[in-house]
């Protein structure tokens, strides 16, 4: 399997607390094998280090062919990481390279950054191993007044293909439409990244600092909905932060028709889609629009959607585009003149 498709993320994911928020859009069970992938309270951490963990990245030398005899060489000061269960090559590096075992970095680390017994809510490989998450959450489902349902989450992810330092990072997943999104939407400072070199660790107290972890991001994104919940967008705000969001070319052609694609779809979300429209009219139903249209309606080329979706949260590429969504909403909203906050 080259890619995530659905037989990969049905025995390569693990997901829990499926009591709180559902089984996940690639659930099918006749894919899953012996074992269902999905867990009604906590993923057990035995399991995760079990059925995805079970195997190592192991140092291997590389060899090349030479133009001048035919035969093999030795390529100095390089090394490849081969999965010890079925060989499959993750990366090349050089001889600097420090390896963060998936165990080691995404659990017990995890585990003494929060300086409790982690409660797993997910975790999976992706590209055949060689990039990995686990996303630690909170046990109950938390909904603030304005009927935002959403977890509070911490999740660290590392790579042996040399695509992600190991990171950690606050975050939420919108339980209504299963997205991702930042810990606090306007806020910096949500993650700390560890290069994979041997002079970089991870320094707990500055980390715990730096995160503010899982146990104060309920209070951060509450406030934060809150507060934009209450920021009125009118119908003419919204066609002017469509303008500004997405322009329209004058000319016709392939550009023009993808804008009006997607202008029109992010007008169905805003008016008509469950996951958008209960907060029409507010700055939240703005992010919320733009940030599903992400996850769900996007084009997606040379991936699968699930893959982009979890490399987007882990790299912080979902934060920006709702970061992005703010900056040209609050720059609408000044223009207009028209802004509302209570």
């Amino acid at each position: 399997m080259s890619r995530e498709t659905l037989e990969w993320l049905n025995k390569n994911t693990l997901i829990g607390f499926t009591e709180k928020r559902g089984t996940a859009w690639h659930y099918r069970r006749s894919l899953q094998g012996t074992e269902p992938n999905h867990y009604s309270g906590a993923i057990p951490v035995e399991d995760v280090k079990r059925r995805l963990f079970g195997w190592e990245a192991v140092s291997s030398p590389v060899y090349v062919e030479s133009p001048l005899t035919g035969g093999l060489e030795r390529a100095p000061d390089r090394r490849a990481y081969v999965r010890s269960d079925n060989g499959y090559i993750l990366g090349y590096f050089g001889e600097g390279y420090e390896p963060h075992p998936y165990d080691e970095w995404l659990i017990d680390k995890i585990a003494s950054l929060l300086d409790a017994e982690v409660s797993i809510g997910s975790a999976g490989l992706l590209r055949e191993g060689a990039v990995a998450w686990v996303s630690v959450e909170v046990p109950e489902t938390i909904t603030t007044p304005e009927g935002v349902e959403f977890r509070p989450n911490l999740f660290g992810a590392t790579s042996f293909d040399g695509s992600l330092t190991t990171t950690f990072k606050r975050a939420v997943t919108n339980i209504v439409c299963d997205n991702t999104m930042g810990a606090g939407l306007a806020e910096s400072g949500q993650e700390i990244k560890i290069k994979h070199s041997r002079n970089s660790k991870l320094r707990l107290a500055e980390a715990r600092e730096a995160l503010n972890l899982i146990y104060q991001t309920a209070d951060r994104f509450s406030a934060e909905v809150k507060h934009l919940c209450e920021t009125t967008v009118t119908d003419r705000q919204w066609d002017a932060f469509l303008d500004a969001h997405t322009p329209m070319p004058e000319d016709k052609g392939q550009a023009r028709t993808l804008a009006e694609k997607k202008r029109d779809t992010l007008a169905r979300l805003w008016n008509h889609d469950a996951r958008v429209a209960p907060w029409h009219g507010t700055a939240y139903g703005v992010v919320q629009a733009v940030n599903t249209y992400t996850h769900h309606e996007q084009t997606v080329r040379n991936a699968q959607r699930a893959e982009r979706n979890m490399l987007r949260a882990i790299t912080g590429g979902i934060h920006k585009v709702d970061h992005a969504t703010l900056a040209t909403l609050a720059t609408v909203l000044d223009d207009t003149g028209l802004m509302a906050t209570a």
